[in-house]
């Protein structure tokens, strides 16, 4: 069995509107938000073994806040640059190449494409992916080659503002 867990990059910031949209860094809310998700993960004791982000700089840095939380270093984190702004096929693609070695894999990329992408996964419809929403599946794949055609139950979905102290 393979766990994927698809997490949208936290808030970012608007404030420099010369900024390209791949350099957009987090707000405050996005600094506050990764790290509470990370904990919720970790209190479920939910331990990506893996975490892949897009470069972008609001997906680098949330998952940089996301691995600091699980007591690892940033230098662990694999970056794709297809997933910045990926469609669903690109998804699958870079997901049926990972490692079979890792069980549990934390995906961190943007919108539009990973709203498409989770709502290719199960019967589990979201109109769209929060900021920092996580997205949770179980496959029942041995091999990652094999994710997109295996059978995937839907595990759990959760958001920053699901939770009643923010």
């Amino acid at each position: 069995m393979k766990t994927l867990l698809i997490i949208r990059h936290a808030k970012s910031s608007w404030d420099t509107a010369t900024l390209s949209d791949f350099d957009r860094p987090l707000n405050d809310r996005g600094k506050k938000d990764a790290p509470i998700m990370a904990k919720r993960l970790i209190e479920g004791k939910i331990k990506p073994e893996l975490f892949v982000s897009s470069p972008a700089k609001r997906a680098k840095k949330t998952a940089e806040l996301f691995i600091q939380e699980f007591g690892h270093h940033e230098e662990e984190i694999l970056f794709i640059s297809e997933l910045y702004h990926a469609p669903t096929a690109l998804f699958y693609e870079i997901i049926s190449k990972f490692d079979d070695r890792y069980r549990s894999i934390a995906i961190f990329s943007h919108n539009p494409g990973i709203t498409e992408f989770v709502n290719t996964l199960t019967s589990v419809r979201l109109d769209n992916m929060p900021t920092c929403g996580i997205f949770a599946v179980n496959s029942m794949a041995d091999c990652w080659k094999d994710f997109q055609g295996s059978k995937k139950e839907f595990w759990f979905f959760d958001y920053p503002k699901s939770i009643a102290s923010t």
